[in-house]
């Protein structure tokens, strides 16, 4: 088994990175930073999604493991004093993975260039300090004529990260779908739009054919400044990303446990 250990930098995360590779080297692993079988992130969601991107060629060959040092985070099924336990589970049984769904990206140019982006969370399509005009098409057909901030395109995962903040609804990572959700939409006698997330089906696309020659497209946060965009085609991707499942946590626990919180915590 191959693995490497990706990680941040602060001073809780490094004692556990020392504390795990001590554990693995007793286990004889090969460290391989470079074509890994197993990427193990260690800090919160934050350091995951730098590793996905990092491996993003790769993605459909590893399996991801979670371990956070700090809040709660939704990619991290692991706690830094459950290190010894992780590291037990990983070799005492056969590798099972949860597969999630990834939003996939294409960018093309009033040229005719075509980018291909890959996401974890979202992707999102908006200006900073004008309003942003857009035709919005489901599958082929035009859905909407949006103004406003902007539009958000997420993942199942992604679900409960921007677009929730947007009000979109929290979906669970198995259902292979898309959710746009819409920032700050303009809504009037004059312009209108449906003013609620949308969830359309794995076989289908959302196209985006913005009207202005400039604007602002993230890729789970990473920002993009895009000039003569022709269109932005959003759709599941072919490509999956692999959570190691190791039965330790559920995503409706997760949920709760990150915006509820138990009955008896203090307000």
């Amino acid at each position: 088994m191959r693995i490497t250990i990706a990680h941040n930098n602060n001073e809780e995360t490094l004692k556990v990175v020392a504390h795990l590779k001590k554990l693995l080297q007793k286990k004889n692993v090969v460290f391989d930073a470079k074509y890994p079988d197993v990427v193990i992130t260690v800090g919160g969601d934050g350091t995951l999604i730098n590793a996905f991107h990092r491996y993003i060629n790769q993605v459909s060959s590893i399996r991801f493991i979670g371990v956070h040092t700090g809040h709660l985070g939704f990619y991290t099924d692991w706690r830094s004093y459950d290190v010894d336990k992780m590291v037990d589970a990983l070799f005492l049984r056969e590798p099972e993975s949860a597969k999630y769904p990834l939003l996939e990206a294409n960018l093309i140019t009033e040229s005719g260039e075509k980018k291909r982006y890959l996401a974890l969370n979202e992707s999102a399509v908006k200006r900073v300090s004008h309003t942003l005009e857009a035709d919005v098409y489901i599958n082929d057909q035009l859905f909407e004529n949006f103004r406003g901030d902007g539009l958000c395109v997420s993942t199942p995962t992604g679900s409960t990260a921007y677009n929730k903040s947007l009000g979109g609804a929290v979906i669970h990572p198995r259902l292979k779908a898309l959710q746009m959700t819409e920032i700050a939409s303009i809504n009037n006698r004059v312009f209108r739009s449906l003013s609620s997330p949308i969830v359309i089906a794995p076989d289908q696309w959302i196209t985006i054919v913005p009207n202005v020659d400039h604007f602002v497209m993230t890729i789970d946060g990473s920002r993009l400044d895009v000039r003569n965009a022709k269109k932005i085609i959003y759709r599941i991707s072919n490509k999956v990303i692999n959570f190691d499942r190791f039965g330790h946590h559920h995503f409706w626990s997760r949920v709760q446990n990150a915006f509820i919180g138990d009955k008896d915590d203090p307000v």
